[in-house]
C-alpha cells in the first residue's frame, strides 16, 4: 500500500531505503563495522547457512559489535536477526535475493534492522567486498505515507493460471496485504517465534491473513448496503470495479517493477466505493454452479454430495465449462475454429443502455454480440463473446485483455484471458 516505514543503511556516501519496525534503534549517525555473513561464518556452518543467517551459524569472534549483512530466504526473517542479536551483532541488513526483487517488508526485528530492495542488497555486497573495513549505520524507521507506485504485487502472492479449472482466472482479486497493521494477541510475540518474549497490543502482519479480512470488510459493506444481492453478485461488484492502475496511472506492477498480470492480481485492485454502485453484476445461484460441475461430468453420487439431492444435469445448457456466468472470461486451447463464451449481466442500478468495449488480447480478435444492451430496472440479459486466434504465437502463453460494459458513468469490467493451443 502507499505506507511505509523506512530505515536507509548508510554506507560509502550512498544510502539505501530498507523498511523496519525495530523497537530499538542505533545511536544516530554513529558508524559502525559491516561484515558479510558469509565472512562470518561459524568453523561448523556451512556457507549457505551462514548467508542465510541461520541460528548458530555465525562466529561470535567474528560478529561482536558489527552489523552483519544476510540474505533473504528459507528461514524467518526476523530469525535471521536473532542469530545476529546470539552471536553480538549490534544490527542486521536484510538484503533481498532476485526473487523477491523489490518486495521490502517492515517486520518487528528484535535489534535494529532494515530491509532492502535486491539492486540495493547488490551494492551493498559489492562494497563489502572491495573494501577493507567497510563501515555504516542503519537510521531510525520513520513512518511515510503517500508513497509511489503503489499497490505493486508482493513476491509472495499466489499466481495463476489456475491448474484444477483454467478456464476460471484465479485469483479474482487482490486487496492491501503487505505490513498492515493489525490488533495482535498478548498471549504471543510478534513474530510468533519462540524466543521472542516480546508483547504486543497491535503488530504489522503480512499475507493472506490480512489481505482476506480487507475483502471480507467490503463484502460486509456491499451486504449492508445491497442486502438482496447474492453471494456472486457480491463478488462480481468487487470484481468489476476493480482497479489495474496504481497511483502513479500506471499498470500495476510486480516486486520487480515490471507490469504484472490477471494471473496476479486478478481483476486488479479492490475499490469499495465503486463496488457500492457497478452499475451491472454477473449473477449465479446454486443451478448455475451445479450445472457447472455437470460439465465437468461430475457423477450422480457426488452432485448428490453437493445438492443434498439428486440432481438432473440438464441436456443442453450450460455448452461448456466457459459458460459459468462468472465475472472474469478465459478460455484455454482455442484453435483456428475459436471459441465463444456466454454470460448473463443484470442491472442493478438505474435503467438504461450499456455499450461494450474491448481491450483485445494480443494475437487474438474479439467479438461481443450484441454490441449494445438495453436494460429497464432489475433486467438480466445474456451476451457473447467470440474469440479467434490471429496470431497463435502471440497468444500460446496466455494473452490478456478486457471487456468493459459502460452506460457512460459506471464501469463493468471484466478480464479476458486467452490461451491458444500449442
Amino acid at each position: 500500500m502507499d505506507r511505509e516505514f523506512p530505515s536507509y543503511v548508510v554506507f560509502d556516501h550512498a544510502q539505501a531505503k530498507g523498511q523496519s519496525l525495530s523497537a530499538t534503534d542505533l545511536p544516530e549517525k554513529t558508524s559502525y563495522p559491516l561484515i558479510d555473513s558469509v565472512q562470518a561464518a561459524a568453523t561448523n556452518a556451512t556457507e549457505k547457512d551462514a548467508q542465510l543467517c541461520m541460528v548458530g551459524s555465525l562466529d561470535p569472534a567474528k560478529v561482536k559489535g558489527k552489523i552483519v549483512v544476510c540474505l533473504r530466504g528459507i528461514n524467518p526473517r526476523v530469525a535471521k536477526g536473532e542469530a545476529v542479536r546470539q552471536a553480538g551483532g549490534v544490527g542486521m541488513v536484510l538484503a533481498n535475493d532476485e526473487s523477491t526483487g523489490n518486495e521490502i517488508i517492515a517486520d518487528a526485528h528484535v535489534l535494529p534492522a532494515t530491509h532492502i530492495k535486491y539492486r540495493d542488497g547488490l551494492l551493498l555486497y559489492s562494497y563489502l567486498r572491495s573494501t577493507k573495513t567497510p563501515t555504516g549505520f542503519i537510521t531510525k524507521p520513520a513512518t511515510v505515507l503517500g508513497t509511489k507506485p503503489a499497490p505493486f504485487m508482493a513476491a509472495f502472492s499466489s499466481q495463476g493460471p489456475n491448474t484444477i479449472t483454467p478456464e476460471i482466472l484465479k485469483p479474482d482479486i487482490t486487496a492491501p496485504g503487505v505490513s498492515v497493521i493489525a490488533a495482535w494477541t498478548r498471549a504471543n510475540s510478534p513474530t510468533d517465534l519462540a524466543f521472542d518474549l516480546r508483547r504486543v497490543a497491535f503488530n504489522s502482519e503480512s499475507g493472506t491473513s490480512m489481505s482476506c479480512p480487507h475483502v471480507s470488510g467490503i463484502v460486509g459493506l456491499l451486504r449492508t448496503v445491497h442486502p438482496e444481492w447474492s453471494p456472486a453478485a457480491i463478488r462480481s461488484a468487487i470484481m468489476t470495479t476493480a482497479v489495474e492502475l496504481d497511483n502513479k496511472g500506471e499498470p500495476i506492477l510486480n516486486s520487480s517493477f515490471v507490469p504484472a498480470s490477471p494471473f496476479g492480481y486478478g481483476a486488479g485492485h479492490v475499490s469499495p466505493a465503486r463496488a457500492m454502485s457497478p452499475g451491472l453484476v454477473y449473477d449465479l445461484g446454486a443451478a448455475d454452479y451445479l450445472d457447472f460441475l455437470c460439465t465437468l461430468r461430475y457423477n450422480a453420487t457426488v452432485m448428490a454430495m453437493f445438492n443434498g439431492t439428486p440432481y438432473t444435469c440438464p441436456g443442453e445448457a450450460p455448452r461448456s465449462v466457459t459458460d459459468l456466468n462468472y465475472p472474469s472470461i478465459t478460455v484455454v486451447n482455442v484453435t483456428a475454429a475459436g471459441a465463444t463464451a456466454r454470460r448473463r449481466v443484470k442491472n442493478v442500478g438505474r435503467p438504461g443502455t450499456y455499450k461494450a468495449f474491448v481491450t483485445e488480447p494480443a494475437g487474438v480478435s474479439v467479438t461481443v454480440t450484441p454490441s449494445e444492451l438495453a436494460f429497464g430496472a432489475g433486467e438480466e440479459k445474456g451476451f457473447e463473446v467470440k474469440f479467434q486466434i490471429k496470431n497463435a504465437t502471440l497468444a500460446k502463453n496466455y494473452s490478456f485483455g478486457a471487456l468493459v460494459w459502460t452506460n457512460g458513468k459506471q464501469f463493468v469490467r471484466s478480464p479476458l484471458v486467452v490461451k491458444a493451443l500449442a
